[in-house]
Order: C-alpha cells, then structure tokens, then sequence
C-alpha cells in the first residue's frame, strides 16, 4: 500500500506511520501534505479512496472533513469532486435504502460543513428534504403510517448529525436550524409512539403502562439533542480537529450541495384493516429496522458525570466499528478499545456488545462474531474488561426468569463458547444455590443448560474438573454415557434373534452392499418374520451405531443407506416412530440427537410435520421448561426449512434475471441473422449471397444456440418456481400445524382467564397461594422487603422459600415464551399466511396464547 493510502487509513490511531506524534493536528499535516502532493499524479484514487475511508472509519470522519477542507484552499476542483460524489452516494443511498450509508455521509457532509467545505444552507436543505418526506409518510392523509419506520429513520439521521455541526449551524444560519428543530418538535407531535413490545430483552407484561412513561428511542435522542442545545452544543466525545485549523480554513470557498430526493413510500393498503396494516409496517420495519436497543445492565453510578449525549455517540462509534470490521476481529477490538473519547466506556462498551448480541429478532451479525469480539476485548484489556463482562452475565443471570426465551437461548450459547475460551474457570460456586431451586426454576435451568453446551465444547470429565468449587453441580451435568445401542452384545446380555439381525445388517454394510441389496434382505428375511415395528428397530439402531463414530460416518450412512431408511418409513406417522429410535438411540447426547434428525431432514429422510408431531408428543411436552433439547430440534427444522425457501427464492430471482439476458443475447442474435439474410440478392431470379456463406451459416448456429439457451432457462425458472411453490405450500402446513399444536397444548395447562390475564399474574399464582399460609411476622418481612418478595422470587433470587412460580405456570410461561420468539424470528414467513392462521387458530386460542403470538409478530394488543 502506498504511504498516501497508510496515512489516510491510519490517521489518529497509534501507528508507526506517524512516529511518535498523537497530536491530531499533526496528523491531519502530514496527511494534507502526501494527500497534496498525490493529487498531481492519481487524482481519481485519492478522490475514491477518500470516500472510502469516510463512509467505512466513521468515527474519523471529523479528521477526514478537516484534511478536505484544507485541500479545499489549494485545489477547489477535486474537493467540488468530494461533494458531487458525496452527492452522487447519498442520492444512491436513499434510492436503495442503505440505511448504514445514509446516516454516514450526512454526518461526512455536517463534518465538510464545520471545514468551510459545504454552505450551511446547502445542508439545511438536505434536513428539510428528509423532513418533509418523513412529516409527509406520518400524515394520515397524504401519506402511508404503516411506513412510521422509514420516517422515524430519517429524522433520526438529522439528529444524528447535530452533534458533530450543531454549533456552527448554529452560528451560521440560526433562523435555519431553528426552523428544522421545530420541524423535528411538530413531527414528533404527529407520529405514534414506537411500542418495543415484542422486541424488549426482557418480559414486561404492564405494556401500556411502559409504553405511555418510557421514550422510545427517537424520542430519548430528541431529549438528549435538547439537553446538548441548551449547553451551547458542547461536548467532549467528539473530537473538533477543525478549531485547530480554522483561521486557514475560512478562506476556502463553500461549495453548494446538489439536490436530493427521498423515494416515495408504498401506497397504503387499499383495505385499512389491521392485517394490512400490519404487513406494511413489518415491511418497513424489516427495511428500516431500529439500529440499536439499549440494554441498561450496570447501575447508572457506572455511568454518571456524562452528558446524555455521550452515549449515543459512544454507542455510535462502537457499532460503526462492528459494521464496518466484521470480517476483521483483532482491528474490530483495537479501534473499539481506541474511540475518540476523552472519558473510560467500557461499560458502554459491553452494554452496547451484549446488546447487539441479545438484540431482537436477529442481530445484525452472526452470535459468534460476538462472542470473538467480547474475547478479544477481554485480551486487549486485562486489567478491567474480563471484571466488567462478569458483572454482565451476573446482572443477567439474576434477572434470567424475566429474560426473553430467545435472549436467554443466545445468552447461554455465548456464555458457554465464552468460558471455553478461558479454560472454563468461573466461580461456580457462586451458583451452587440453584441446586436449592426446583428443577423448573430458570436459574436452575440456565445453569444447567451452560453446562450442557460445554460438555458439547469439549468432554464431560473436563466440565467436571471445572466445576469442583462446587461439586454438588455435577448433578446437572449431562449423562456420562455414551448410544445407547438396543444390540450390543459387550454387556454380556443375552443374544436375541433381533441380535443376530442386527450383526447381519452390519456385516453386510462392512462388505459395502448397496441398498437395493439390503431392500430385498428386510423384504425377504426381515419384515415377514418381526413385523415393521422389529424391522425399524433393527435397521435404525444398528445403522445410526455404524454411524455413531463420527459426524463424517454419519453422513456416509445416510448417504449410502438413506434410500434404506425412506423404504421402510415412507410416511409422516413412520417417520414420527424413526424420530422416536434416533432420540432413544441418542437419549445421551441431546447434541447427536440433534444433527442426527437434522441430516435426516436434509435428506428429506423426516419431514418438518413430523418432527413437529414428535417435539408434541408426551415425553418431549413434559420436558418444555426444564429442557431446551426438544425446543433445539423444532428450532433447527423451521430453521432448514426457512433457508431452503430463501434459497430457492435467491435461485428464482437469479434464473430471472438470466432469462432476461438470454432473451437479449437471442433477440441480438436473431437481429443480426435477420440483417444478414437480407443483404442476400436476386439475380435471375436465383438467391445469391451478399455476405460470406460461412458468416451466414455461424451467425445462423449462433442464434439457433441462443434461443435453445432461452428456453433452457425458462424450463429451469419454471421447475424452480414449481419448488418454490411447494416449498411454500409445506412451510404454511407447517405454521398451522405448529400453532394448532401451541394452542392445544396451551389450552389444557393455562389456567382460567380470569385467574391470570398476564404473566405476571401467571406467575403470582403460586405466590399468592402460599403467602395464605405466611403468618403474621412473615408477612411483616415481605411489607419490609416493600412488596418486593414476588418480583425477587419471579427473578429466581435466593428467597427463603426458593422459586416461587409452580411448575405448571413456569411450564405454561417457557412455552408462551417460545411462541413469542417463534412468531418473531419468522415474521416474515407468517404474515402472509396470517388470515388462515386467525381463521383457524387464533380465533378460538387462549388469551395468553394470542398475545404471546400478536406480541411476536408486534400487532397492537387491542386487535384481539
């Protein structure tokens, strides 16, 4: 890399590229200087990696609007380029809906603004332009409400802004930013409340009563931009290198910023029903989703002595830098550790990390990335970060009962990945109350539960050994043991015939048989003698055993012996028993039973209905709130089932737009065959040539290829279109069935509506029942507590009586908890199905069962 592209790369970090120096100041000469100097020879490289470096390090962007600006004294032509390109991005941007890209080149050109480089008005305008079409989306009348994301989006671009140039908008044209603010204020005024219901971290269920007190999140920043207007817009977090430089950069001359366009909303549905609604707005949410959710873990004293302000600023830092290094963890926790701030955030830091991590429906990125950015931290800074993520997971774990279904899973899957990487050493003892818990207790359960998915990580004695402070633990460890083989004849039981069976069958797979072979040895010698049920035994336990050795030895079973296995379960109730032997093969290793059934849906050996049918059968129902084993399971065949159609949907989209080029490739050639052809002449009557017959006939082939292309491709689009078909037909087969069964089950445990409305009443029952028999001087110490016993013992603390949640609630809580997190992750696949889910479902569901549904797919309660 050239020394000009290291400068601009490295600028104000601690490099060897700059020696010594830290000054800003310094930095941003030295860079001006190659910058200058550069521009004679490759002006376009400069001009495209400049752009770069401000959209992709935004957290520079004030350092890069001061090195512009001082280019701007010397050479006003490129730095017209920076603006037009600037213009040309932004424009490209709102037409594609690049939120990322938007919010960052309007905070780029409010930074170009503070150099001198952009007339202040210029930018007023790009406000005003953003504003009228967010007031104009809101507007009951002239717009499309179900849009309110988008609009709220913008608005949330121009605050954004103000924290980097709301002082010299101030200065500069006050009449002007006045004007945009009172814009902000009426827009405010007329749109609607943003309910987190559905997307908070933790379970809340006095909705309405959160929903009037708290702000949500656009109204929290109007707040803390008013508090940072009435201080004169003075803040330290971020930095303002342009001061240092301002008696040169007023000479520059301000340039004017093209005209933009904000593209038009969706007309609203013809139909104003809730349902049409609602499939609009969950459109645009998906579209123009809410960047961030806070996650208040740490006591606000951790906090203290800062502006409002600070933290929207730090937590925009720290997601630029998780956006822009997801592919590069090591420089991802370097420029976090290294933010522009003259103040410690390391508990902004892991509150903005673990929200991410915890964020809902989905994180941005993948959980792991997480996970390897909280460990790299951990190694950047020893000496206070490890102490602070500890703090976290214990703020957590004893507000866990409260904790979302879906946070909770994530939570657990880090935490366990986490403490791997760090020889598994955490104080266990600590925790050693829960075995005092019953087992449905979620601490219990969330202890349980690491436990688990550590033992997967590495191997049971090792968890063991981990787990000595507290020995006792080991009760929750997961069994030892390993298949759990029907035929195995190393115990020294007795030789059955199904034994012999099932060492011919293994016998026959040593010697590589193919399956046709093995088909007509359980038709003629299996089968007829031990009936379906003995057959299915002796194949699947001795297939799933020579299986058993490795993930690879499993894949080469199913892939050699798959067509074995469909023979003798053709249909979706065999199917449910072949699912009932792999988990009694498995009882064990919830995690081998796990991707057994998932390579055995892969190879469409088990359908997603019958996975559905055995997750409810008896056994698996009991285990709902002690265990995630079965929930793991359904989780993983909606999962397969949901890409296999986004796959087909991208495969779709791509032969689409392979049949338009092939129409234009043959369409070209038929053209020039046809341009050909008619240059021939009559001579005598008698065709002559015009052109080269060898041209005509290679011209003729071309075209008659092209056209056989086309129509390849439009059989290929048509047989893909028919899968998608399909596919969509089963994943709506699959919804129903899965909410038919959700409600059913639901309907038979919950109590009477009147008993419990909420989950917090849910929750209270036990409670309340026991505090009858409280007598007098107990009842005394929850009055001292200020009514606090409920909400602790709910929170699984260390109450005198334990958890106070029965089993029966606690059973009916994990599992309205799971339809809240199901109907959330797969929005987008349930909503157009919704009408029939109503009709047949919904309609006649429990109270409990149709809000944890609405509350997932965040359809107003009241719709109900």
């Amino acid at each position: 890399m050239s020394s000009w592209r290291t400068l601009l790369l490295r600028i104000g970090d601690k490099c060897s590229e700059y020696g010594t120096a830290t000054d800003l100041k310094e930095h941003i000469e030295t860079c001006y200087g190659a910058l200058r100097r550069e521009l004679e020879h490759s002006e376009n490289d400069v001009l495209a990696f400049l752009i770069q470096c401000a959209e992709q390090l935004p957290h520079k962007i004030p350092l890069y609007g001061t090195v512009v600006g001082l280019l701007n004294l010397e050479n006003e032509d490129f730095v017209k380029k920076v603006v037009d390109n600037t213009q040309t991005n932004l424009q490209d941007a709102l037409d594609s809906g690049n939120c990322n890209q938007i919010r960052i080149l309007m905070r780029f050109l409010t930074v170009m603004m503070c150099s001198k480089v952009l007339q202040p008005s210029s930018l007023v305008v790009v406000f005003e332009t953003l504003l009228s079409s967010a007031a104009t989306t809101v507007d009951e009348e002239k717009g499309n409400p179900s849009w309110q994301a988008c609009a709220d989006f913008y608005i949330t671009c121009i605050l954004s802004c103000l924290p980097w140039g709301g002082a010299e908008l101030t200065e500069q044209v006050p009449e002007e930013i006045d004007r945009v603010m009172v814009g902000v204020q009426a827009y405010l005024s007329i749109r609607r409340h943003v309910s987190d219901v559905g997307l908070s971290f933790f379970e809340d269920d006095d909705e309405t009563e959160k929903s009037v007190d708290e702000k949500d999140f656009l109204e929290d920043l109007w707040g803390r931009i008013q508090v940072l207007s009435s201080n004169g817009w003075k803040l330290d977090s971020v930095p303002r290198p342009h001061l240092s430089f301002e008696a040169q950069l007023v000479d520059g001359r301000s340039h004017d910023f093209g005209p933009i366009s904000c593209p038009e909303q969706p007309n609203p549905p013809s139909t104003l029903s809730g349902i049409s609604y609602g499939k609009q707005k969950h459109d645009a949410e998906s579209k123009y989703p809410q960047r961030i959710r806070r996650l208040n873990i740490y006591p606000a004293s951790k906090t203290e002595d800062l502006q409002p302000i600070d933290r929207f600023i730090v937590e925009e830092y720290l997601l630029d830098v998780l956006l822009f290094f997801n592919g590069c963890r090591k420089e991802c926790a370097s420029f976090m550790v290294g933010l522009p701030v003259p103040f410690r955030y390391e508990y902004f830091m892991a509150e903005t990390i673990f929200s991410q991590l915890l964020l809902l429906p989905q994180p941005p990125f993948k959980p792991m990335y997480y996970t390897l950015v909280i460990i790299d931290l951990c190694k950047a800074l020893p000496g206070a970060f490890p102490a602070v993520v500890a703090g976290a997971v214990r703020a957590l774990f004893e507000k866990i009962a409260d904790l979302d279904m879906e946070c909770r899973t994530r939570l657990i899957l880090w935490f366990s990945h986490h403490l791997s990487n760090f020889q598994f050493i955490w104080p266990w003892e600590e925790w050693a109350f829960v075995l005092d818990l019953p087992k449905w207790a979620p601490q219990r359960v969330f202890v349980q539960e690491v436990l688990e998915r550590e033992v997967r990580l590495s191997y049971w004695d090792k968890i063991k050994q981990s787990i000595e402070n507290a020995p006792a633990l080991e009760e929750l460890l997961p069994p030892k043991g390993g298949p759990n083989f029907k035929y195995s004849v190393e115990d020294g039981r007795e030789r059955t015939e199904q034994h012999a069976l099932s060492a011919e069958l293994s016998s026959m797979v040593k010697q590589r048989l193919v399956a046709r072979e093995v088909i007509s040895w359980i038709e003629e010698s299996v089968f007829p003698v031990h009936g379906w049920e003995g057959t299915l035994n002796v194949v699947v336990q001795t297939l799933l055993d020579i299986g058993s050795k490795s993930f690879t030895h499993l894949i080469t079973v199913l892939e050699r012996y798959g067509q074995v296995i469909a023979k003798i379960c053709p249909d979706e109730d065999k199917q449910v028993m072949l699912i009932a032997e792999v988990s009694s093969y498995w009882k064990n290793s919830a995690q081998m039973t796990a991707i057994a059934i998932d390579r055995m849906m892969g190879y469409r050996l088990i359908s997603n209905l019958a996975i559905v049918r055995w997750v409810f059968s008896g056994e698996n129902i009991d285990q709902f709130h002690t265990s995630d084993r079965p929930w793991e399971i359904l989780r993983n065949a909606i999962s397969k089932t949901y890409n296999r159609i986004s796959d087909l949907r991208k495969e779709t989209s791509s032969l689409k737009e392979g049949v338009v080029s092939a129409e234009e490739v043959a369409a070209k050639a038929k053209a020039e065959l046809e341009a050909a052809e008619s240059k021939l002449t009559l001579v005598d009557g008698e065709p002559v040539v015009g052109e080269n017959p060898l041209r005509l006939k290679r011209l003729k082939s071309y075209a008659e290829k092209a056209k056989e292309g086309e129509v390849s491709l439009r059989d290929s689009l048509e047989a893909k279109e028919a899968l998608l078909a399909r596919a969509l037909d089963e994943n709506e087969a699959l919804f129903l069935s899965l909410y038919k069964k959700l409600s059913n089950v639901l309907m038979e445990r919950l109590p009477d509506a009147s008993r419990a409305e909420t989950l917090r009443g849910l929750k209270s029952i036990q409670a309340e029942a026991m505090a009858i028999d409280l007598d007098e001087s107990s009842a005394m110490e929850v009055e001292d507590e200020n009514g606090r016993l409920t909400r602790s013992q709910s929170n699984g603390g260390r109450a005198n009586n334990g958890y106070n949640v029965g089993e029966k609630e606690q059973w009916c809580l994990s599992t309205l908890g799971y339809v809240k997190a199901f109907s959330r992750q797969y929005a987008s696949e349930i909503w157009p199905h919704i009408e029939k889910l109503d009709a047949e479902i919904l309609k006649n569901a429990p109270p409990l069962f149709r809000k944890a549904v609405y509350s997932g797919l965040r359809r107003p309660i009241n719709e109900m």
